[in-house]
């Protein structure tokens, strides 16, 4: 059954009714009567609602199947809000909002829910206007509390002919707000309400993504949930739903909190290999010297950023190389257990690390393959320099690389295929570029793996004008939602640029490194 002013998203292939194979829970009549609650059928549904009176409707739709009182406030009015919400979490009953509109017939969708739910009785927190505009609409008698005295959230007496209820028992759900709609001045507070009314957790998320918010992964935490009512269509679809709540139950956090790295929060890089200084900053010191010195940029960056600033190693794991080498690639690949020092002490110490590719003629997922051990660590992404990724014909230093958007994929789908196995956090997956030609069929780039963020970096080397140049096509030429990001480089660049001035540049970039 669907209620009108909403829709209803689930994780199963065909339609369903909503009432069917829920669980009931039906009032007990002794002290009291309940209310006669149900539990979707599906493990994550999802209403697609916006904020405003139709979200407590479509909670009530999903979770009520009738109730012998109904608590309604008026939109907008804070103190009704307050005192309705904590009189119908009290009575386990619906709370409901009556909408600014003069015109509320009784086939309008708070009159169609009036009727459904069939209450003994309405009561009416507010004036003696809401209570006259409540009897145009239902067919339920109504009585009438004022909001509570002084700002208290529930009157002192409910009215004596008040029909006695009892709270439903708790139900085995979590209902999933966004806490951006959650204050006494907008409806979902009825929506939240009407949800622990009925014995439903309710949890609350900053957004539409659990894995964002650290509180919210700890609540999931601790109560693992079964089955999901999320509100507002922006938490969906359901199946993509179901595997975020899977990876905040699971997953570990991620350097600066959360299970997703983009866009909350920007990281601050230091480039290179260790042990050689010729190959970038990263390699002109030891690793802890390194992450003092990482450590050092990245606090320079964060009196400028509205969203905290992470430091991160770019550990170049595969060399570009003048000669074939055994296997004939042309690119010299560090061992696992050669980086994984720098790559484990930087986890300790908070850092984020990426582990660049300078493929030459190798295959990027073959190559990608190889650090796979270190990309199942939760703070370890991956970053790919098409310009030493050659042709048959190429040579490093001769000619100036590039990668088909479709070889791009296939690295990406496979690193989003293990993200997902291993249960680990949102992983950052970078590629370089300066020329246009570095990646071709760019608008084919696969943008939409959930399990990761994609940044393009901007690593062109020249004067400030000469940069400014090729940023401004890097950017018109990247996919629509897909970050930027940015490099210094110490001796090359003339002059330069300050944090304020990297900062500068629109849009502002998420990822800055030092070479």
């Amino acid at each position: 059954m669907r209620s009108a002013g909403f829709r209803l998203c689930v994780a199963v292939a065909a339609p369903i009714v909503l009432l069917a194979g829920c669980t009931t829970h039906p009032g007990d009549v002794g002290a009291g009567t309940a209310a006669t609650v149900v539990v979707p059928a599906a493990p994550t549904t999802v209403l697609d609602v916006a904020a405003g009176p139709g979200a407590a409707i479509a909670v009530s739709a999903a979770l009520f199947r009738r109730s012998p009182v109904v608590v309604v406030s008026t939109e907008g009015d804070a103190a009704g809000a307050m005192t309705a919400s904590a009189v119908a979490e009290r009575l386990g009953v619906p709370m409901l909002v009556f909408p600014r509109a003069a015109a509320n017939p009784p086939d309008a969708p708070l009159g169609r829910e009036l009727a459904r739910l069939a209450p003994d009785t309405v009561l009416a927190v507010g004036t003696d206007g809401l209570r006259a505009a409540l009897e145009r609409v239902g067919p339920a008698p109504v009585l009438t509390v004022a909001p509570g005295a002084g700002g208290a959230e529930q009157p002192t007496d409910l009215p004596d002919d008040l029909p006695v209820t009892k709270r439903p028992q708790p139900v085995d759900l979590t209902v999933l707000v966004d806490t951006t709609h959650t204050d006494t001045t907008r409806t979902d507070t009825a929506a939240a309400t009407t949800a622990r009314a009925a014995g439903a957790r309710v949890v609350t998320v900053r957004g539409t993504d659990p894995r964002a918010d650290p509180d919210t992964i700890a609540a999931l935490r601790a109560h693992p949930p079964t089955t999901v009512l999320a509100l507002g269509g922006g938490f969906g679809p359901a199946s993509r739903l179901r595997a975020r709540l899977d990876t905040a139950t699971r997953a570990d956090q991620l350097p600066g909190g959360g299970q997703v790295l983009l866009p909350g929060r920007r990281l601050v890089c230091l480039y290179g290999h260790p042990g050689s200084p010729a190959l970038g900053a990263l390699g002109e010191q030891g690793v802890e010297r390194a992450i003092d010195r990482v450590k050092e940029l990245a606090a320079d960056y964060a009196p400028l950023s509205d969203v905290p600033v992470v430091p991160a190693f770019e550990i170049i794991a595969t060399v570009a190389q003048g000669s074939p080498g055994a296997d004939g690639d042309y690119s010299g690949e560090s061992g696992v257990e050669k980086l994984r020092p720098w790559v484990e002490r930087a986890g300790e110490a908070g850092l984020y690390v990426l582990l660049d590719l300078q493929p030459g003629r190798a295959d990027l997922v073959a190559q990608a393959r190889r650090y796979e051990p270190l990309l199942r660590l939760p703070h370890v992404g991956l970053a790919v320099d098409p310009e030493w990724k050659l042709g048959p014909d190429q040579l490093p230093l001769e000619q100036i690389g590039g990668v088909d958007a479709e070889e791009v994929n296939r690295t990406t789908a496979w690193l989003a295929d293990l993200t997902a196995a291993h249960g680990l956090p949102q992983k950052l997956f970078v590629l370089h570029q300066f020329r246009l030609s570095m990646i071709r069929d760019e608008a084919d780039l696969d943008t939409g793996h959930d399990e990761l963020a994609m940044v393009i970096h901007m690593d062109g080397q020249g004067s400030t004008g000469q940069k400014s140049a090729t940023w401004r096509l890097v950017v018109r030429a990247r996919p629509e939602g897909v970050a930027m990001g940015w490099k210094n480089f110490y001796d090359e660049d003339q002059p330069l640029l300050s944090p304020e001035q990297t900062m500068a540049y629109e849009p502002t970039p998420l990822m800055i490194s030092y070479q």
